[in-house]
């Protein structure tokens, strides 16, 4: 029971997190972190020093998550076995695969 809630509360919060910070689309994801420091500039009138300041906090929170991505996969990789963990990576993949279609949808080129 535990082992089952434990997977189901991983299948569900992965695809949160590799929506939210794509580990494997780095030139994306460089795209996406530039044009919302961009925005930030523009929408609150960020001085250079605080943009470069904004974009050291970014860059920050963003090494401090992967390297939490990271613990938290090699932990599970003590935890399930490695059918497992195939699965799950598979499920990784296709919601990084839904989450570019909808991506591409709302951005149609």
């Amino acid at each position: 029971m535990n082992k089952t809630l434990l997977t189901l509360a991983f299948v569900t919060i992965f695809p949160l997190t590799a929506a939210a910070f794509p580990g494997d689309q780095a030139s994306g994801s460089e795209e996406h972190q530039k044009h919302r420091i961009e925005r930030l500039t523009q929408e609150l009138q960020l001085t250079d020093q605080q943009k470069n300041e904004v974009e050291a906090i970014f860059k920050e929170q963003h090494d401090k998550f992967k390297a939490l991505h990271d613990e938290t996969h090699s932990k599970l990789g003590t935890v399930l076995t490695p059918e497992q963990m195939t699965k799950l990576d598979e499920l990784k993949k296709q919601r990084r695969e839904h989450w570019k279609h909808r991506k591409g949808m709302k951005n149609p080129e």
